[in-house]
């Protein structure tokens, strides 16, 4: 299994509204590092839902429910979609500033490449995170 971070703005879809919609479709990505990361996607892999701009938070847990397929967004070829759904929400979110503040966090893309809307995380960040949050798994 492989691990990924999505952001969200929550002015525009939050993790509520995608808990209550079930499941979603990840598109509109226009970055080819970002592209590449939603082509890498495998069903199963668990994805670190991320609030930015307001919050800057991971909130949840979703997972990959179907790999890349054509963003139905565009007609463009070069850019992918791939669907989600929650798994579960985080008892206790975790903050940009305590992921900053954790040292064997500072290589996560989500500090690196702060602009990148989907990042890889790595299964040692993911676990952490997952024990920040106060969860030792995500199911």
């Amino acid at each position: 299994m492989n691990y990924w971070l999505v952001k969200s703005e929550p002015f525009k879809y939050s993790w509520e509204q995608f808990v209550r919609d079930g499941k979603t479709f990840w598109d509109g990505v226009r970055n080819y590092g970002a592209r590449n990361n939603l082509k890498a996607m495998k069903k199963g892999d668990h994805v670190l839902f991320y609030h930015s701009n307001e919050g800057l938070a991971i909130v949840g847990i979703a997972e990959v429910l179907k790999e890349a397929y054509q963003d139905p967004t565009t007609i463009d070829p070069n850019w992918v979609a791939v669907d989600l759904k929650p798994v579960k929400a985080l008892p206790t979110p975790v903050t940009l500033a305590q992921i900053k503040a954790e040292s064997t966090l500072q290589n996560m893309d989500l500090v690196r490449l702060s602009r990148l809307s989907v990042g890889a995380v790595k299964e040692r960040e993911y676990k952490k995170v997952l024990t920040m949050a106060g969860l030792k798994s995500a199911k």
